[in-house]
């Protein structure tokens, strides 16, 4: 049955309206990726003895691939039954799908583990994040939200105290590359890597899709929902920030830290102003106490998700906004997001291409980034508008509808009257 008065204009009509307010999702999806572009090939760290941060490290370092990471989520979540998560046969066809789906991504990741490139590759962790997933894709809101703060609580914990059990093995359970094929002949140190020593912590980071299933099973359509993701994720990041800062300076963490470290040129402001990933986080609870981005510690998790949060708010309100004014303000962005797997692959061949190699006359780092960006602007604006799929998110997607297959059961043949 279908309310009162409801004609089916007006039904395709409000159909339409939550479609357009929920492409905000793609476009910070685009956003994330254009972000971690933006570490990926522009310096981070200024070349001096100091290290000194530049405005990319301090800007997106660390919150875009966590806001790459909590879309995942929402992605998840949207795809089994936005509010009402889907159950039964229906979940378990879900389940399937997902794996599936991993199983793609994952097979492109270890594949582009063999690019002689200086980029952290996060497919082969973003497919292991997806599995990992599987058993909470059919909570609801308030479980979500419950598990989420609990494991942002407990695994930085967790990791602290086994990190230095994996790290003393021998060898020891780290890569120290992206991972690739050859990396299955030793599953302890690939899934060790995978898990806690390597530079996208899956332990912690099952955190971030968490979140975002929490956040894809609130009413995303309704009015107050992306005001609500906006104010509460800037009160928590900020939030988190500002204790960090307490701990840190005012408490005396980074004296106890630099203390351990017993290096007094050892850079440690800058790195925990930009990038934690590859310090030895261990020998010191302090560690536990930063906000440092790519730490994996509570509060780095706390400020990193609130950013996440924020951001999907201010597309979403944006996507409503282009509503407003019948034009599609979101259409490059959301183009983009809607095929960062492929995108995400080509902007990593083209870095390979180029590494240890001189730019070409007339060529800055800056232009290297910027006609990618405007290149994956206006392609992801195409495949938008003709309403295409990337060519792996085609795979993807035929991966993930032939797990979903349910074959009719029981079903009679029609008779004829």
């Amino acid at each position: 049955m279908t309310p009162r008065g409801m004609t089916t204009a007006s039904r395709t009509a409000k159909a339409t309206s939550a479609g357009v307010r929920l492409a905000g999702i793609d476009a910070a999806r685009g956003l994330a990726l254009l972000a971690m572009m933006a570490t990926h090939v522009l310096a981070t760290f200024e070349s001096n003895a100091q290290l000194t941060p530049t405005w990319i490290g301090l800007a997106f370092s660390g919150r875009a691939s966590a806001l790459f990471a909590v879309l995942a989520g929402v992605g998840l979540a949207l795809s089994t039954g936005k509010q009402q998560p889907v159950e039964g046969s229906a979940l378990w066809a879900a389940r399937r799908g997902i794996a599936l789906r991993a199983l793609v991504v994952g097979t492109v990741g270890l594949s582009l583990g063999g690019l002689d490139v200086s980029i952290a590759v996060i497919l082969v962790h973003y497919a292991l994040l997806f599995l990992c997933v599987l058993p909470f894709v059919g909570l609801g809101l308030n479980r979500l939200l419950v598990l989420a703060t609990a494991w942002i609580l407990a695994s930085p914990v967790l990791a602290y105290l086994l990190r230095p059990w994996l790290l003393s093995a021998d060898p020891p359970l780290r890569l120290g590359h992206n991972p690739g094929w050859e990396d299955l002949a030793t599953p302890a140190r690939l899934l060790g890597d995978l898990f806690l020593t390597g530079y996208y912590p899956v332990l912690q980071w099952i955190a971030y899709l968490l979140v975002g299933l929490a956040i894809g099973r609130m009413a995303l359509s309704k009015a107050a929902t992306p005001f609500l993701l906006l104010a509460a994720g800037t009160t928590v990041a900020v939030f988190a920030k500002w204790l960090g800062a307490v701990l840190m300076e005012d408490w005396g963490g980074r004296q106890a830290l630099e203390s351990q470290i017993g290096d007094p040129a050892y850079p440690l402001g800058s790195l925990l102003q930009v990038n934690l990933a590859g310090v030895d986080q261990s020998g010191s609870v302090w560690w536990l106490a930063t906000s440092a981005p790519h730490a994996g510690t509570t509060l780095d998790l706390l400020h990193t998700s609130g950013v996440a949060a924020a951001v999907i708010g201010v597309c979403l309100l944006l996507g409503r906004l282009g509503e407003w004014v019948e034009l599609d303000l979101l259409l490059p962005l959301r183009g983009i997001g809607a095929m960062t797997l492929t995108l995400y692959t080509a902007h990593l061949c083209i870095m390979a291409a180029l590494h240890d190699r001189p730019l070409a006359p007339g060529w800055t780092v800056e232009g290297v980034y910027w006609a990618q960006a405007v290149g994956m602007l206006v392609v992801g604006g195409v495949f938008a508008a003709l309403i295409w799929r990337g060519p792996l998110e085609w795979v993807s997607h035929a991966a993930n509808q032939v797990g979903r297959y349910q074959p009719a059961r029981g079903r009679q043949p029609a008779r004829f009257r």
